[in-house]
Formats: structure tokens, sequence, C-alpha cells
């Protein structure tokens, strides 16, 4: 039997967002310390994220758009996609390569759109940045949730080189939702006798349901 790709997580949807992507930008001019870009890295992308979201009467198709615009301008999509593929992207064809890098956008995309629903005024409030190591960065901070409810910890790793920072992984309450794909994705391929092709046509399917699931023609 083929294995179905569990959802990610829904801690939180601003977190999900960026949760499994590497995000590529330059270090803000304000910036003294790598500890503060990668603290200015964060907030510049939660408030254009907010922005996002908080957008109203748009169709499916206008937020698949928008939301592809904002993965391209911000994330490396296929270098985070080689990552959680692992050591099965040295058995994959060219054409498996192509094809899963295309999948994969669209299965963060098209799932991402479809939480927006689920978003109802998380704001992000950043704790503190501590320095790893000459390269790394991790900056804490919580999602703030209306009502009152227990604030969702996120932990974000900022790698730096230079003036460019990049986030390598977010951990939200402990759990490195990156590892947890890779995990998944790793587990189906397993169960499909170890070939690419069986996550291939995992994602295709799932593509499909999620199109379906927003009314947007195939």
């Amino acid at each position: 039997m083929r294995r179905v790709i569990r959802p990610v997580p829904a801690f939180s949807l601003l977190a999900i967002v960026f949760s499994l992507l590497l995000l590529t930008h330059g270090k803000p001019a304000w910036a003294d310390t790598p500890a503060q870009g990668a603290q200015d890295l964060v907030r510049s992308l939660s408030d254009e994220a907010t922005a996002l979201l908080n957008k109203t009467g748009e169709s499916s198709e206008k937020r698949v758009e928008s939301f592809r615009g904002l993965l391209r301008q911000y994330f490396a999509s296929s270098a985070i996609g080689r990552w959680v593929l692992g050591r099965y992207w040295r058995q994959a064809s060219d054409a498996e390569r192509k094809e899963y890098l295309s999948l994969f956008e669209d299965y963060i995309v098209y799932g991402y759109v479809k939480r927006f629903s689920d978003y109802s005024g998380e704001q992000l409030k950043i704790l503190r940045a501590t320095e790893n190591d000459q390269r790394s960065v991790t900056v804490f901070s919580e999602f703030i949730r209306p009502g009152g409810d227990k604030p969702i910890r996120v932990d974000w790793r900022v790698g730096h080189k230079g003036d460019t920072y990049r986030i390598t992984d977010v951990m939200v309450e402990g759990t490195s939702l990156s590892q947890t794909l890779r995990s998944d994705f790793a587990s189906t391929i397993h169960q499909g006798g170890g070939n690419v092709e069986s996550l291939l046509i995992v994602l295709r399917e799932k593509v499909a349901e999620l199109k379906i699931d927003l009314g947007i023609s195939a």
C-alpha cells in the first residue's frame, strides 16, 4: 500500500509557511552584528507574510500567484527540496529531479494557500538571538495567538556568510519541520520499493487533491 504523506503539523500558519524552505536575502544595512542581522531578517519576513495573509477577497488562483511570487522572491526552494529528498537525490534521474522540484514547489504553494483560512491574527514576537558560532545564529521567538492561548515557540536557525543571511531551518515547539518532511518523504520512498517514482506518484496525487480543494482547474 502506498504511503500517504501526512500534512505538515498545523501549529501556526505563519510559522508553517516559512518553516521548510531556505530564505535568501542580504543583511539589512542597519545591522551591526550577526545576531541583529538575523533578527531583522526574521522580522522583515514576518511583516511581509502578515501583509500577504491579511489580504482579503482574493480568489484562490490569485492567492496561489501571490504566494508563489513570494516563495520565489525570498526562498531557494530547490536547495531545500534537494535536502529534503536526501540520499535519494543521487538516485533520481535528471527527469525525476526536474519533476520532483516542480511538484515540491506546488505541494508547498497549494498546501499553504489552503491553510490561509486558518490564519487568525497571530503575531510574531522576537525574544532574543544567540550566535551559535561564526556562521550561524538562532533567533528565538513566539507566535502570540489571539484569545490568550499559550504562545507557540518558534526558533529560527539562520546561517550567514558575509552579508548574506539564510534561514536554514525552523523548529516549532522543538520540532524541526524540514526534518519532519525529509523523514516523511524517505518513508514514502521506502514503502514504495525504494524508487523516487513512488514519491512522485504520491506528490502528483496530493497536488491534484489540493487543487481540487481550492477549486482550481488542472
